[in-house]
């Protein structure tokens, strides 16, 4: 067994390559020697006046920066927990995942101190608040004192694979989930796919002598909060790379462009076409304004690619890997799909990953080719589970057969050339732009308004984000109800992704049978335009 800690593999990379740059963001450039000393500033800063705190939870209410990575190598490096938070979250939301994650301190931007200033006045086991950014409030700490905290002697205490990654989910089932990973294994996740990988065998010790001579540059167009711009990151980071991020706050495809001809990007992380498409757009009306020759591969989570977008891309970029990737928290590695000119053809959505399988109703693997759906499962490397739920957990992480499995929730075709073909998810949550949106929420939400009588939420195509919400109303007669008001009732009570962005009123919600919605006919009446207003 292997015992890879990222603050480990970090501090070996600081010390080997102190001058090589490791933070991009605008004009903000931060070397590896940087990021290490201000990271180690920050962990001395979180152990301070504490007392064998090991694992102590530290939620990143925070938006992409050098603040992030900073403090998610600080909480490794003082043997705690760093805990993503949605920076579209609101104060329930906000103080679900603080209560849920047992989070004892809270970083955050000072864009969003309205938000925590109403949530400390609830219970949470938050004990210290830090503000990133000008203006911080006067009941926190401001975050570049931490940064700046003098050196010390006494030494950080000692680390090791079994230190605990967390990452919350989106919310795909229901409110966001704690997936408990050991370091060890999310390190060695992420060298199996890396650029640049060490052998499976090698240690710290060895980390040295093993670094390529050109890292990868990476470039992050998603939050970083998401799985898919930290994963990623801590990817490129650990292969002694540089990580490119976006100074604005609102995508700008230009911006994208400029720093990928700027910062010659071997890798990129975006999500589907809500990035791609844009891009495609800019890169069609100015096709020789930007170099992309650097690049290397172009990988979307969260959300798949179009293939038209996809194509559109290819042609500006041939020789680029454009990678599909399936996967999720519970389990990475699931499949992945790539464009590309030397890419042979397959008959299936993905290509399965080496611990993936189609497991029947019985548990047996499906015969390539039957026609016989069943159960797409991931075995490998896995989490321990989720944070504080062991019942859920044992629904999800099944041993079949003697191997451990995450259960996708996906069905799929083994097709006969082994690419799988997905069948749909058992769950019926709406992906858009690569966030989670979970339909019960909404509704429970959009019921508290008077004028509401039932309501069905739903996920309806779209060219860019993949779906959006929409809300399919049977309104009370007895009460005026408009869309404006319904949408604004939403944005105060929910983030802004989860608010419906087309309500539809109809005479009655379509039922089964049985008295259960009729999601099916529902989405097709939410899927025609003139039927909203």
């Amino acid at each position: 067994m292997t015992d890879w800690n990222f603050a480990d593999v970090w501090d070996e990379v600081a010390a080997a390559t102190p001058d090589r740059t490791a933070i991009v963001q605008g004009d903000l450039r931060l070397t590896w020697a940087d990021l290490r000393r201000r990271s180690t500033s920050i962990a001395r800063s979180l152990l301070a006046g504490q007392r064998d705190r090991t694992q102590q939870k530290v939620a990143l209410f925070l938006f992409n920066g050098p603040e992030y990575l900073e403090s998610m190598y600080g909480a490794f490096a003082a043997c705690m927990v760093p805990v993503n938070v949605n920076f579209r979250f609101g104060v329930d939301e906000l103080h679900y995942l603080l209560t849920n994650s047992d989070s004892e301190v809270l970083l955050f931007d000072t864009t969003l101190q309205d938000t925590v200033a109403r949530v400390r006045d609830r219970d949470t086991a938050v004990k210290r608040w830090v503000c990133v950014g000008p203006d911080a409030p006067e009941w926190s700490d401001r975050y570049e004192d931490w940064a700046a905290m003098a050196p010390s002697e006494k030494q950080l205490p000692a680390r090791s694979g079994d230190d605990v990654f967390m990452l919350y989910t989106g919310g795909t089932t229901g409110m966001p989930k704690g997936v408990e990973w050991r370091q060890d294994d999310m390190f060695c996740n992420l060298n199996a796919t890396a650029l640049h990988r060490f052998p499976e065998t090698s240690a710290v010790a060895d980390l040295r002598s093993l670094l390529p001579p050109a890292p990868p540059v990476h470039l992050v167009a998603c939050p970083l909060m998401h799985g898919a711009g930290s994963i990623t990151s801590m990817s490129a980071l650990s292969q002694g790379g540089t990580v490119v991020l976006l100074p604005s706050r609102s995508f700008s495809a230009e911006e994208f462009l400029d720093a990928v001809s700027a910062e010659q990007v071997h890798t990129i992380a975006l999500t589907g076409d809500a990035i791609a498409r844009p891009v495609v757009d800019a890169l069609d009306a100015e096709p020789d304004r930007w170099s992309l020759d650097s690049l290397v591969y172009i990988v979307s989570s969260a959300v798949a690619w179009t293939p038209e977008v996809k194509a559109r891309l290819a042609a500006h970029c041939p020789d680029v890997r454009l990678v599909d990737t399936l996967g999720a928290s519970e389990g990475m590695g699931v499949g992945r799909s790539v464009t590309q000119r030397s890419a042979r053809p397959i008959k299936g959505d993905f290509l399965p990953g080496r611990h993936t399988r189609v497991l029947d109703e019985n548990g047996a693997p499906v015969t390539p080719g039957s026609g016989v759906s069943g159960l797409l499962v991931v075995g490998g490397r896995q989490p321990l589970g989720y944070y504080k739920d062991p019942d859920r957990s044992a629904r999800v992480w099944q041993t079949i057969a003697g191997e451990r499995y995450a259960l996708t929730g996906d069905y799929a075709l083994l097709e006969d050339d082994g690419s799988i073909t997905l069948l749909g998810r058992g769950s019926a949550s709406i992906n858009t732009g690569g966030e989670k949106v979970y339909p019960a929420e909404v509704e429970a939400v959009l019921r508290t308004h008077r004028g509401v009588k039932d309501v069905a939420v739903v996920g309806v195509p779209d060219d860019r984000f993949g779906e959006i919400v929409a809300a399919v109303v049977e309104p009370d007669p007895s009460v005026g109800l408009s869309e404006q008001e319904l949408v604004a009732h939403s944005k105060a009570r929910l983030a802004g992704f989860k608010t419906p962005r087309r309500v539809v009123f109809v005479p009655e919600i379509a039922r089964l049978a049985n008295g259960k919605i009729d999601y099916a006919e529902l989405r097709s009446v939410a899927a025609s335009p003139e039927l909203s207003r």
